[in-house]
C-alpha cells in the first residue's frame, strides 16, 4: 500500500490534478487551527480517487481548496496543480476561467446551492452561456437534454420548476446536469448521492462513470458510502483529523486494511444481508425479537385499509393523488421499514399519520384515533402520542433556541412539565441518547450532525409516544456515526417498546432495524412481507430492481451486482412504458457529449410530486 505521503494515480498517464503538500489552517478566535495536513496525491484522467473519513476529517475542506472556495478566515499553503494552472492563491480571473470549464463540482446540499428565486432551467443555461457563445434557445435545449440524462421525471415541465417545488433526489440531479455542462475536465463530487434512493444513486454512479470514460474526466469522489466508494473509486485516501492516514487502491483498502481507523470505518458500514446471513443471532436481531412484535394480540397502533392522500388544490392546479390503494398495519413495538424511491410516496404516508395531509379514501386509524376526516381538536391527541425524528436535524431545530429548550418544548406545551420538573426531564432524555448534559446550553450550529440527531431523538421521545415515525434519519450521517445512531435507536426502541415506521431509501439500514418491510412505489404498495421474504425471495419485479441497485462495500461483490443490474435493466424487468432508463453505455455518453436523446420517455410526473 502506497505512503500516505503522496497518493499517486495508477495510470502512468499525465495526471489532470496535482495537489503537493496542501495545508489549510482557520483563523478562530485568534487561533490558528490545521483542518488539512500536508496532504499530495494526484488524479489521472479517467481515475476517480475517493477520499472517505468521518465528519472534520477534512474531506470537504480539501475539494473547496481546489476551487478556491474557502472561506476569508483560512489561509492555504502547498501547491495545487490543474493543467497549466496554479490554484492556490490565484486569481479571481483564473479562477472563475476554471470553475465549471475544467473544474466542476456537485455539492452536498442542492437546496443551498441552487438559487431559489431562478427555474432550474434558466441555472443550468446560466452555466452554458457563461463559457460559451450559446444562444439562450440553444442553452435551454442543451439543459433540458441534461435533464433528461440525470433523469428528471417529466423534464419538459421541471425545467420551468424551481427548486423548491422539486424533491431532495430531483434538486440532486439538477446539481448533477449543472456540473456535467460543460464537459469538465475534473469533477469534484461531495458526497453527489446522499439525497438519492438507490435505483436513481445507480443511474447517477454509472452516468460518472460513464462520463470519465467518454470524455477522459478524472473524479474526486467525497463520500461516506463505503458501497459508493466499492462502485466508483480506483484508489481510496483515508482522512483523519485532517490527515491522510492510509491510500491505495479500492482493492488493498477494503480487503486488507491496515490503519486501525480504517478498519473501524469498514466495520462500521451496514451490509445488506448481513443479519439474515447471522441466521438470527445478531444483536439487531436479538434486540427486535426482545421487545415481542411478533407477540399474537399484540395492540395495534397503526392500521390503514385502502387508504389515498392527496396533497390539496392550490390554485390552477388540481388536487394531486400521492399515495392511493395503501394498506398497512403496526403493532405495538413492531418497526416497519417503508422503502421506495424518491417520489414514490414515503414521506407523505408520514406527514398523512400525523395529520399533516388528509387521508381523503379508506380507512385509517392512528393510536385510536380515526384520520380519515379527523377534527383539528382530535389531532392534538394523535401528535401527543405520535412523534418525528426528520432527515436533517439541522433544519428541523430551532437555530435560536438552546438544544435543551427544543427538547423540552414539547413537555412545556403539552403541560406535563415545567421548572425544575421540566429540567430535570430534559436531563433525563440527554442520559438515555448518551449526551452530556452540560450540552443542553449548546445551540444546534455548535454540535455535529450525530449529536444534533441524537438531540432530534431525545425531542421525539420526551413525550414517550406510542408511534415514532423516522424519515431517512442516518442518510446524512458517516458510517460510524450512522452506526451509532442505529445502535441508539435500537436500545431505546428495545427499553421503550414504541411502534415505528421506519422511512428509508438504504435497504441494508432497514435490514437491520425492521422484522418488516413495505415496498412503495408511485404511491402503491407493491410488496409487504417479513424481512427474510423481501431480502431474499421478492416476490415483485420492482422490488429486485431495489435490490440489486444497492451498492456493497466490496469492490469485486459491487462489480459483480452492477453486470446483474445492468442485465436486469437490458431486460426491462421492474420497468414501466412511462420510465426513463439509460440505454447502452455509449447512448449516455453520446448524450453527455452533447448529442441529443431521442429515446428517453418521461414518466407522468408521479414521482416529483409525491413528496418523499
Amino acid at each position: 500500500m502506497s505512503s500516505p505521503d503522496l497518493i499517486k494515480p495508477t495510470s502512468a498517464r499525465t495526471p489532470i490534478l496535482t495537489v503537493r503538500d496542501l495545508c489549510i489552517d482557520f483563523w478562530v478566535d485568534g487561533v490558528w487551527y490545521p483542518a488539512v495536513v500536508d496532504s499530495s496525491f494526484e488524479i489521472a484522467p479517467g481515475e476517480v480517487l475517493a477520499i472517505v473519513g468521518e465528519s472534520g476529517s477534512g474531506k470537504s475542506t480539501t475539494a473547496m481548496a481546489l476551487l478556491g472556495l474557502l472561506p476569508k478566515n483560512s489561509h492555504t499553503r502547498g501547491s495545487v496543480t490543474l493543467g497549466d494552472n496554479q490554484l492556490v492563491n490565484a486569481s479571481s480571473r483564473t479562477l472563475r476561467r476554471v470553475r465549471g470549464q475544467e473544474i466542476s463540482m456537485i455539492f452536498q446540499e442542492p437546496m443551498t446551492a441552487l438559487n431559489p428565486v431562478y427555474t432550474v432551467g434558466f441555472q443550468i443555461a446560466e452555466v452554458l452561456r457563461n463559457h460559451s457563445a450559446m444562444s439562450p434557445a440553444r442553452a435551454r435545449v442543451r439543459a433540458l437534454e441534461l435533464l433528461k440524462i440525470v433523469e428528471i421525471p417529466d423534464p419538459d415541465r421541471r425545467i420551468d420548476s424551481y427548486p423548491h417545488e422539486l424533491s431532495g433526489g430531483q434538486r440532486q440531479r439538477v446539481m448533477i446536469a449543472q456540473a456535467l455542462a460543460l464537459d469538465p475536465k475534473l469533477l469534484v463530487a461531495d458526497e453527489p448521492t446522499t439525497a438519492l434512493d438507490v435505483t436513481v444513486q445507480a443511474e447517477i454512479l454509472r452516468l460518472m462513470r460513464n462520463l470519465k470514460d467518454r470524455v477522459d474526466a478524472g473524479i474526486l469522489l467525497i463520500t461516506h458510502d463505503m458501497g459508493v466508494v466499492a462502485d466508483m473509486a480506483d484508489r481510496i485516501m483515508v482522512m483523519k483529523d485532517g490527515k491522510v492516514v492510509e491510500s491505495g487502491t479500492s482493492h488493498q483498502v477494503f480487503k486488507t486494511p491496515q490503519d486501525e481507523y480504517t478498519i473501524q470505518l469498514l466495520e462500521a458500514v451496514p451490509h445488506l444481508g448481513g443479519a439474515i446471513k447471522d441466521g438470527g443471532t445478531t444483536t439487531e436481531s436479538r434486540a427486535a425479537h426482545s421487545v415481542g412484535i411478533d407477540a399474537v394480540g399484540a395492540d395495534i397502533v397503526v392500521s390503514m385499509k385502502d387508504v389515498a392522500v392527496e396533497y390539496p388544490k392550490r390554485g390552477r392546479n388540481p388536487a394531486f393523488r400521492a399515495v392511493d390503494k395503501f394498506n398497512l398495519d403496526i403493532q405495538q413495538g413492531e418497526v416497519v421499514g417503508l422503502v421506495g424511491e424518491s417520489g414514490s410516496g414515503k414521506t407523505t404516508i408520514g406527514r398523512a399519520l400525523v395529520g399533516l395531509l388528509p387521508f381523503v379514501e379508506g380507512e385509517a386509524t392512528v393510536v385510536g384515533t380515526n384520520m380519515v376526516g379527523v377534527h383539528k381538536k382530535d389531532l392534538r391527541t394523535v401528535r401527543r402520542n405520535v412523534s418525528f425524528v426528520f432527515q436533517d436535524p439541522g433544519s428541523s431545530l430551532n437555530p435560536r433556541l438552546p438544544v435543551g429548550e427544543s427538547i423540552g418544548e414539547p413537555l412545556l406545551l403539552h403541560g406535563l412539565a415545567k421548572g425544575k420538573d421540566l429540567s430535570n426531564r430534559v436531563e433525563a432524555l440527554l442520559d438515555q441518547v448518551h449526551l452530556a448534559r452540560a450540552m443542553r446550553n449548546r445551540y444546534p450550529h455548535e454540535l455535529s450532525g450525530g449529536q444534533r440527531q441524537r438531540v432530534g431523538i431525545a425531542r421525539s421521545l420526551a413525550l414517550q409516544p406510542k408511534l415514532l415515525i423516522a424519515d431517512e434519519p442516518t442518510s446524512a450521517l458517516d458510517v460510524s456515526v450512522q452506526a451509532k445512531v442505529l445502535d441508539l435507536f435500537q436500545e431505546l426502541q428495545r427499553e421503550q417498546g414504541f411502534a415505528c415506521l421506519f422511512i428509508s431509501h438504504d435497504l441494508a439500514v432497514v435490514e437491520m432495524l425492521a422484522r418488516r418491510i413495505a415496498v412503495l412505489r408511485h404511491g402503491e404498495l407493491v410488496e409487504v412481507g417479513s424481512r427474510e421474504e423481501i431480502l431474499t425471495n421478492p416476490q415483485h419485479d420492482y422490488t429486485r430492481r431495489l435490490l440489486s441497485a444497492v451498492p456493497v462495500p466490496d469492490p469485486d461483490e459491487q462489480r459483480r451486482r452492477r453486470e446483474e443490474r445492468d442485465a436486469i435493466i437490458a431486460a426491462g424487468i421492474g420497468v414501466d412504458d412511462d420510465e426513463t432508463v439509460f440505454g447502452t453505455d455509449s447512448h449516455a455518453a453520446d448524450a453527455i457529449t452533447g448529442v441529443s436523446v431521442q429515446a428517453d420517455k418521461p414518466n407522468d410526473g408521479r414521482a416529483g410530486q409525491a413528496g418523499s
